[in-house]
């Protein structure tokens, strides 16, 4: 069993997932850490062939089949959507195991992106067991979507070191 981790929404808590090695405070591209800080939630994804538009105040588009994200810390692309195929190392948007069913694009490292400081951390659908993720945050797919249709622009998401 792994460690859960917490996410507060309003007056609510909901297990989630969090990187497999933890929180960190300096994030470093593949160390499998979800990074600590505040981040803004800029849009969602979702995958229009299994589940309806999710209800939320954010931007919203339905994913495509050869969506992907770069997360090669010296392509031009880094920490950026891409279209597959692509040359340079991307993550597969697209996937069969459900985790990506929605996406929400957060803040993290995006304005500009600094190289090797992390790539694609996403909030997204926690696997059924709530294993660890590759330094994404992951819900429950009826969690995420309950804090979904709850938000409005503008919302942050905050991760904090755990308390000692």
């Amino acid at each position: 069993m792994w460690p859960d981790g917490v996410l507060a929404w309003r007056h609510q808590r909901f297990r989630c997932a969090l990187g497999r090695a933890g929180v960190s405070a300096d994030k470093r591209e593949g160390d499998g850490t979800t990074p600590v800080g505040r981040f803004p939630l800029r849009r969602v994804l979702y995958r229009a062939d299994r589940l309806r538009r999710p209800a939320t105040a954010l931007p919203v588009r339905a994913m495509r089949a050869d969506d992907g994200w770069c997360d090669d810390p010296g392509d031009p692309r880094y920490n950026r959507p891409v279209r597959l195929p692509y040359p340079g190392h991307h993550e597969v948007l697209w996937r069969a195991d459900g985790v990506y069913d929605v996406v929400v694009v957060l803040g993290h490292n995006d304005a500009p992106p600094r190289a090797g400081a992390g790539s694609a951390v996403f909030l997204h659908v926690a696997a059924a067991d709530y294993r660890p993720t590759e330094g994404c945050v992951a819900l429950a797919l009826s969690d995420l979507l309950a804090v979904l249709a709850d938000c409005r622009s503008g919302v942050v998401l905050r991760v904090m070191p755990p308390m000692a």
